[in-house]
């Protein structure tokens, strides 16, 4: 049974030093650092990384860190993630803006249209209402003449029925 113990603690040792050598090489490259990264590049499992806490740990540190000075950092997922999520609100306030600015232009074209084809309100409002107001008077005036002449022909027809009253009646 040692031996068989011995070989999984030496398989183990091989294992963690292929996964230092790759974090290390990776450090130096511009690669964007993982875990799945290094599990591949080291050859191993993603479960071996995540069963040695402080290889784990290591990873996450070094994703984290920052780049060297002089060197220009890879582009992470977290930056690329940033990226997206900012692309995203600029494309909803675009398409907020697009939709203002549409509905604004439908309206100006609608208005233009309208007054164009006659349809719309007379220019000159003021000039038309002074016409109502004066037919209005004149639809008044014809209306008082109308019923004056309405009680003189009522009393006209009152003396007509009076008078051939009187004549039929014999004396």
């Amino acid at each position: 049974m040692t031996s068989m113990t011995d070989g999984r603690r030496a398989d183990s040792a091989r294992r963690r030093e292929r996964v230092l050598k790759a974090l290390d090489v990776l450090l130096r490259g511009d690669q964007d650092i993982t875990v799945s990264g290094l599990a591949r590049a080291a050859r191993v499992d993603r479960t071996y990384l995540y069963r040695h806490r402080d290889l784990l740990e290591r990873v996450h540190a070094a994703a984290a860190a920052p780049p060297e000075e002089g060197r220009i950092a890879a582009v992470s997922r977290a930056s690329l993630r940033a990226d997206l999520t900012n692309a995203l609100e600029r494309n909803r306030r675009l398409t907020v803006r697009v939709r203002q600015l549409e509905k604004r232009l439908s309206e100006s074209l609608g208005a233009t249209a309208w007054q164009e084809s006659g349809l719309g309100a007379s220019a000159d409002i003021d000039h038309l209402q002074r016409r109502i107001t004066l037919l209005e008077q004149d639809l008044a005036d014809i209306g008082g003449q109308l019923e004056e002449r309405t009680e003189e022909l009522d009393a006209a027809r009152a003396a007509n029925r009076e008078l051939t009253r009187a004549l039929n009646q014999p004396r």
